[in-house]
């Protein structure tokens, strides 16, 4: 294995960035703070707190009353989608058959309650059909869930022209915008969007920390019950340190977004060419849709994904072929199922750029993708692999 590896998997998680980490060790190492005790302790912990949330409120362009911490990005969009639709009347959802597993479980869960769902189609290139959309929308419509970009493909969604669909109809729009921060604009009134999810840890900040946006005057059940934290709509004391370091985290993101999308877009046109040229076969999915800058989806007839992984990692290379949160499962990517041919569900492979890529890393995998490519053409699949 190489001593210096490359890692291209940051749509799964980025490293957490130093000035994340300094704004959070005082908090990790001095006294533990809860923001909820009304000492001098609590009351220096709350204004950390209540600091983060004008911060995170700036970058989306909202009051800080809209804000809701929580600890991840499947939390915020489980609130998101529970919360609503449990405070809400009406018994119809709708969502896309792209969606991270963390909405469309949720709303599957829903649909066992009685509740009736509405899975879109996309297109070759993973888009949802605005006009299929609007006509999915029915009087019960509740509330319509389309990440604002996919986690796997890339592909960003015409988010913006959905959610005026929805607001016209009286539907409440969310947003799965987990992948965007750095990488795209996150003003929630210009998305027009009424909830908007987004994790930490995708934009070098630390795990265990989320942002649920709230528009004002959204109904909403709290998941998690008990105390009176983060306005009665979260309960729990809230992680201090975490909560800092996203606000660092995102607050850089969007400061460096210009620079970091017109760098790193250079290396995927780069990154695509190579393996193009390389092998002729492949299929770069999601390919002619506006699609993030980081994120090249390539599948290969006749590979098993596995099988590429496990070699890339041995040659020092961490890539993934499909969420994270999907890890372990034997099964092909749903999302590049739901492209349709010629789509390669097995043999796709997901490699993500960063802020810290660099050309030599991506000059490095062209060379010594295309020979690991061939080398397993039609091996057996390796059930379990990851």
């Amino acid at each position: 294995m190489n001593d210096q590896r490359i890692y291209l998997d940051h749509a799964a998680t980025t490293p957490c960035r130093p000035e994340a980490v300094e704004a959070m060790l005082p908090l990790l190492n001095g006294a533990a703070d809860n923001p909820s005790s009304l000492h001098t302790e609590g009351r220096r912990a709350r204004a950390v707190v209540d600091d983060a949330r004008q911060r995170v409120a700036a970058v989306l362009r909202v009051h800080p009353r809209e804000i809701v911490f929580t600890a991840g990005g499947s939390e915020a969009n489980n609130l998101a989608i529970f919360g609503v639709a449990r405070a809400l009347r009406g018994r119809h959802l709708v969502t896309a058959a792209t969606e991270h597993h963390s909405v469309l479980r949720a709303m599957e869960a829903l649909h066992e309650e009685g509740w009736s769902l509405t899975v879109l189609p996309v297109d070759r290139a993973g888009r949802v059909d605005p006009d299929a959309f609007a006509d999915a929308l029915r009087d019960d419509t509740v509330l319509a869930s389309i990440a604002l970009a996919n986690n796997e493909i890339g592909t960003v969604a015409p988010v913006g022209m959905l959610a005026a669909i929805a607001r016209r109809r009286g539907v409440l729009f969310h947003t799965d915008a987990v992948q965007a921060p750095g990488w795209l604009p996150l003003g929630a009134d210009e998305l027009g969007v009424d909830l908007l999810s987004l994790s930490a840890h995708k934009c070098y900040g630390p795990k265990g920390a989320g942002v649920l946006y709230i528009r004002a005057g959204t109904r909403l059940v709290p998941a998690i019950v008990g105390g009176a934290q983060e306005g009665g709509r979260r309960a729990g004391t809230e992680n201090v340190a975490a909560i800092a370091g996203l606000a660092t985290a995102l607050e850089l993101a969007e400061r460096e977004r210009p620079e970091t999308t017109e760098r790193v877009g250079r290396l995927r046109a780069q990154l695509e060419d190579g393996i193009r040229c390389a092998v002729p076969d492949a299929v770069v999915h999601g390919e002619g849709a506006e699609r993030l800058a980081k994120i090249v989806n390539v599948g290969f007839p006749r590979v098993e994904s596995a099988a590429l992984l496990v070699r890339l990692d041995l040659a020092g290379i961490a890539a993934s072929s499909a969420s994270a949160c999907s890890s372990g499962a034997a099964q092909p990517s749903h999302v590049i199922a739901a492209l349709g041919p010629p789509a390669q569900p097995r043999g796709a492979v997901r490699l993500s750029l960063g802020r810290t890529t660099t050309t030599a890393e991506i000059d490095e995998v062209i060379a010594r993708l295309p020979a690991m490519v061939e080398g397993v053409r039609d091996f057996p699949e390796l059930v379990g692999t990851s």
